[in-house]
């Protein structure tokens, strides 16, 4: 690998962003990072060249454009451009134009990114390719989510349109309602009357395993250079949330759906995605797509380790991306995620202590832990050894 092109990473407050780190440094990539805490546990990597401060949320777009392509020029390239999270994405894809005078990054058709991550949007792009989701309506006023909500059969799931938007009025990712009375309870309580930003969804029931994730890197004509896909084991929070114990199972149906998709919509560039399989049809509904580098891609990793990160930065770089099968069985794992999810299923009497314990001896890669660079596993498990006894001391409460 030619790993003289340095990367710029963009966030690196989740997991997401330290396996990105990782993954290139291995290969000797020259990586650096902006982020608004040089202290955070992933900014701590000895894979970091250097982590320059700025807030990309708080500061002014155009002052953090102009940052952006100073410190582009500073550290040579043009480097390669990797957002690690939703708030970053929009940014880069916001200001792509501006951006591209000094950077490296997948090109998408206008207004693609902002479809994607608006859930209407995404149903929308379903509905008009064909592609199978959940029933979901989008009321417009307290009037029509009654409506809505009165001829639904429970439960249901109320959802953001804009997720990052509702994240910051609210302390969680969606609500699943078990009758009028909750639902609309749970209406009143999240939604913001003056910018309507909930939509009403079918429930579809199962387990953890019952969603199916997929994670591809896209070249410039919307070819599958390499994806992988796995199955969710355990998730946080529990039954709604992200994965925190997932393994690599392929499922060649779902991934020419995605592979269709992503060429009717013109794509380039990493594709996470997830799939529920809706039992009462026989068939998995698309659930979320996130148009970037995924918190869990190591996850969903090839047999030689080939995974979206190294294949984007190999054809953003002009070099080869080698054919690499999927890993299937390997077991991926995010110790601080996992810990509360278990801790809550055992609660909810769905898991024991010791089935929590015996799973663990699966695993192939944790998403922190790492011998060659413990420093950001210490400063996660002194800040989750903090969460779990404030936790611990609200549950005694």
């Amino acid at each position: 690998m030619n790993s003289a092109r340095p990367v710029l990473m963009l966030k690196l407050y989740y997991h997401g962003g330290i396996a990105a780190v990782r993954t290139l440094g291995r290969l000797g990539v020259p990586v650096y990072a902006i982020h608004d805490d040089a202290r955070a546990p992933a900014a701590r990597s000895r894979y970091l060249r250097e982590v320059f401060e700025w807030d990309l949320d708080g500061a002014p777009c155009a002052e953090s454009v102009e940052f952006l392509l100073d410190v582009g020029r500073r550290i040579g390239g043009p480097p390669v451009l990797i957002a690690a999270d939703d708030t970053a994405q929009a940014f880069v894809s916001e200001h792509a134009d501006a951006l591209r005078r000094g950077f490296e990054f997948p090109q998408q058709p206008a207004g693609l990114t902002e479809r994607l991550y608006s859930k209407r949007g995404l149903h929308e792009l379903c509905l008009q390719h064909g592609v199978a989701a959940p029933l979901t309506s989008f009321p417009q006023s307290r009037d029509e989510a009654r409506e809505v909500i009165e001829r639904s059969t429970f439960p249901i799931v109320l959802k953001p349109i804009d997720v990052v938007r509702f994240k910051r009025r609210n302390d969680l990712a969606m609500y699943i309602a078990q009758d009028v009375t909750d639902a609309l309870a749970a209406y009143d309580r999240l939604e913001d009357p003056a910018a309507p930003n909930l939509m009403v969804q079918e429930y579809l029931p199962g387990p953890s395993s019952s969603v199916w994730v997929f994670t591809g890197y896209f070249d410039s004509r919307s070819e599958l250079l390499f994806g992988a896909g796995g199955t969710k084991l355990r998730q946080y929070p529990i039954h709604t949330g992200t994965t925190c114990f997932g393994a690599v199972r392929s499922n060649p149906e779902m991934e020419a759906v995605t592979a269709r998709f992503v060429k009717a919509l013109g794509y380039s560039g990493v594709f996470d995605c997830g799939y529920r399989y809706d039992a009462s049809e026989g068939r998995y509904k698309l659930l979320d797509v996130n148009p970037r580098v995924g918190l869990n891609f190591r996850q969903c990793v090839g047999r030689n380790g080939l995974d979206v990160v190294r294949a984007m930065y190999l054809d953003l770089t002009g070099q080869t991306v080698p054919a690499d099968a999927p890993a299937e069985g390997r077991v991926w794992w995010v110790e601080n995620y996992d810990i509360a999810a278990a801790t809550d299923a055992c609660l909810a009497g769905e898991l024991s202590p010791r089935r929590w314990a015996g799973s663990l001896r699966r695993i192939d890669e944790p998403a922190w832990f790492a011998r060659d660079d413990m420093a950001p596993f210490r400063a996660m498990s002194v800040r989750a050894a903090g969460a779990v006894g404030r936790r611990l001391i609200n549950l005694v409460r």
